[in-house]
């Protein structure tokens, strides 16, 4: 499967996402219909960082070929890393990409509705409007959640500006070029500190990407610099076109490149890395935490109930497993999956539900599992007609390998109709097959 992978060490921007994907290979003739419908270039260049070669993204705006900076993060944090810059403008905002500050009146202030109106002028490949729409809503939910306001009342500010629409846009358009199946992003770090917005003071990370990442449900990590290295722009745009996982999957690297950040940090190459390459093909790795306690003396009803309760909790899957303990005394093994962010709730009720004094974390960090699909089925036996789900496994390039009907349903209409239960569930399976 081909595979682009971002390392997130050292946070994402619009531009350096558009940087990134220009040094991974990315055509920059493909960034033409916003050239077009915005009266904007893109300036490309390189500049080294720390010794790494990374490439820049200046959108210049008017005649002059000066650019107007306002950066794409809406009302929470910059959008930082073009070039080696250092941005002024009247209301300062002061990032870890680089230093600048916004006038709110130096470019066009746009509703959501308008941004939407504008990026549907542009005549853009279809999959690309798509991503570009969906980028534009996750910046406007969040906007709207953190305010209090409805989507389609929300007003851009910097993002609404062209340069801003350039950034997303752009990187709409240029992982389109790169024609991967599938997009990861490591934990993405937001710096640390404080940053000055129109609204007042936030901490790092600014109030928009927390947002975003709850939505995603992927990781943030602080550091590791006191300054904004994530904006709402990066997020937004990873958050619809990435998926988080814990560490780099495992690839056949085809092409690799840097997007840079503005500033210079002395122990840490302000760049984004794009890896791209076969990753491969099979089941999906998904990062988890294995929780354990042994049981001695719990009686057979809190066992009986352990698997819904920490279902309930977050648990992924439940296993009591009968053991020997110390004094040769029958007991139990309770061994409980759960996503790392469900780990210490869970382990919480596992204890409060047993009586454990203690609950350990074994070696496990990953498992590998099945795409899940569910359909339903329309069966016909005793003259009538009943639904049943059934649950379709494939890996990641869609192959298909175990279709299986649910149990509870099969049985309820075997109940109804006098039919086997197992006759019910082979005529479900089959209409899927078919």
């Amino acid at each position: 499967m081909r595979t682009l992978a971002f390392d997130g060490r050292m946070g994402a921007s619009g531009d350096m996402l558009c940087g990134a994907l220009l040094a991974a290979g990315a055509d920059p003739d493909v960034l033409t219909p916003v050239e077009n419908a915005l009266d904007v270039r893109y300036a490309i260049d390189d500049v080294m960082k720390n010794g790494i070669r990374a490439t820049t993204v200046d959108v210049l705006l008017d005649a002059d070929g000066e650019r107007d900076d306002h950066d794409a993060d809406g009302v929470d944090g910059g959008d930082g890393g073009h070039g080696d810059h250092d941005h002024r403008h009247d209301h300062d905002h002061n990032h870890g990409d680089h230093d600048h500050t916004h006038a709110e009146g130096a470019g066009p202030s746009r509703s959501y509705p308008e941004v939407v109106d504008l990026v549907e002028s542009m005549s853009l490949p279809p999959r690309v409007e798509a991503d570009a729409l969906a980028i534009f809503e996750t910046l406007g939910a969040a906007e709207a959640a953190v305010h209090g306001t409805d989507l389609d009342d929300t007003h851009f500010h910097e993002v609404g500006a062209d340069d801003a629409i350039a950034d997303v846009v752009g990187a709409a358009l240029l992982l389109d070029d790169l024609a991967v199946e599938r997009v990861v992003t490591t934990p993405l770090a937001t710096g640390g500190g404080e940053v000055a917005m129109s609204h007042g003071t936030y901490p790092v990370p600014t109030p928009a990407v927390v947002e975003i990442a709850e939505r995603a449900d992927w990781s943030l990590r602080g550091g590791p610099v006191e300054t904004e290295l994530l904006t709402p722009t990066g997020a937004a745009i990873l958050a619809h076109v990435a998926d988080g996982v814990e560490r780099l999957p495992t690839l056949r690297i085809e092409r690799s490149g840097y997007g840079a950040g503005d500033h210079d940090f002395p122990e840490h190459p302000n760049v984004l890395r794009a890896l791209v390459g076969d990753g491969e093909s099979g089941l999906i790795e998904d990062d988890i935490r294995v929780l354990e306690t042994n049981l001695d003396d719990a009686a057979p009803e809190v066992l009986g109930g352990l698997h819904d309760s920490l279902r309930a909790a977050g648990a992924r899957d439940v296993s009591v497993v009968p053991t020997t303990m110390k004094k040769s005394r029958p007991g139990h093994l309770v061994k409980v999956v759960v996503k790392p962010e469900d780990a210490e709730r869970v382990a919480r009720r596992l204890a409060v539900e047993t009586g454990t004094l203690g609950v350990r974390e074994t070696g496990a960090r990953h498992r590998w599992i099945a795409n899940r699909a569910f359909e339903t089925a329309t069966v016909e036996v005793e003259g009538g007609e009943y639904e049943v789900g059934v649950k379709i496994a494939s890996d990641s390039v869609g192959v298909v390998y175990d279709v299986s009907a649910e149990y509870d349903d099969a049985a309820a209409v075997a109940a109804e109709t006098d039919v086997a239960v197992r006759e019910v569930m082979r005529q479900a399976e089959e209409r899927i097959k078919s």
